[in-house]
């Protein structure tokens, strides 16, 4: 194993772990999450390592996922090689969101923000505010706080005031070496404030009193906004991944 592909396997693992399905499979390498619909990367195929015959596994989940009444989706990361995207675009799956895994080294971080609260555990104010900021609907609330309780690592759940007043929301994780950042997201009638990327340094700062040396966030390609400001926080493209969803029909 080369060591960019070392290195990604190191990411994707911990990436697993700090956002874990509600129920998984394994087959040939590749890894089958459940989630109940809430977000493609907790309900997709995401392979583990460079991975044994792929029609097996494209088999499997053709029939897994929709006895769970799921979309077959796969998330391809360098790991899963080339075969997989081409046989699933030969069968008529469609590509879509793009995504940057990117990684900064912590180095030295400013310290704790007094406008910025971190808790260990997510209070329900903490919870209602991050699902009204991120679109949540009733309906997914449970699954939502089911996977976010599931989560075994050291966990930051922040929150940013301005004013007084909730404007932003996030979490951490942190593990053997590095912090994941996920969900950073500021609520409307606050943006462009600067209050991300306060929220930024203080769960980065968070990981480094937790030993981390290095972080690791994913982002859509296409979200210029958010790119800029993980840029500018020193992060920089490790690799990419994209997803393959089943068109409807096939």
């Amino acid at each position: 194993m080369d060591d960019r592909i070392a290195t990604v396997r190191d990411i994707e693992e911990r990436a697993f772990n700090a956002w874990p399905a509600l129920a998984s499979v394994q087959c040939d390498g590749w890894l089958f999450r459940f989630s109940q619909g809430l977000t493609k990367r907790a309900n997709s195929v995401n392979a583990l390592q460079p991975a044994g015959p792929f029609r097996d596994t494209l088999g499997l989940a053709e029939d897994l996922y929709p006895r769970q009444r799921l979309p077959v989706i796969f998330r391809l990361s360098p790991l899963a090689g080339d075969e997989p995207d081409d046989i699933l675009h030969r069968v008529g799956y469609r590509r879509m969101d793009e995504t940057l895994v990117m990684t900064a080294s912590l180095g030295d971080r400013m310290p704790a923000d007094p406008e910025v609260a971190i808790t260990e555990f997510p209070d329900p104010s903490w919870s209602e505010g991050f699902a009204a900021a991120n679109g949540i609907n009733t309906s997914m609330r449970d699954i939502h706080d089911r996977m976010l309780g599931s989560i075994l690592l050291p966990t930051a759940f922040a929150t940013v005031f301005d004013g007084g007043r909730a404007a932003g929301y996030g979490l951490a994780v942190a593990e053997r070496g590095m912090v994941g950042l996920f969900d950073i997201v500021t609520v409307p009638e606050f943006r462009r404030r600067g209050l991300a990327r306060r929220m930024v340094a203080a769960l980065l700062a968070w990981g480094g009193a937790r030993n981390a040396d290095r972080a690791y966030l994913q982002v859509v390609a296409s979200n210029e906004r958010a790119l800029n400001l993980y840029e500018a926080a020193g992060f920089r493209e490790a690799y990419r991944y994209h997803y393959r969803i089943r068109a409807a029909g096939i």
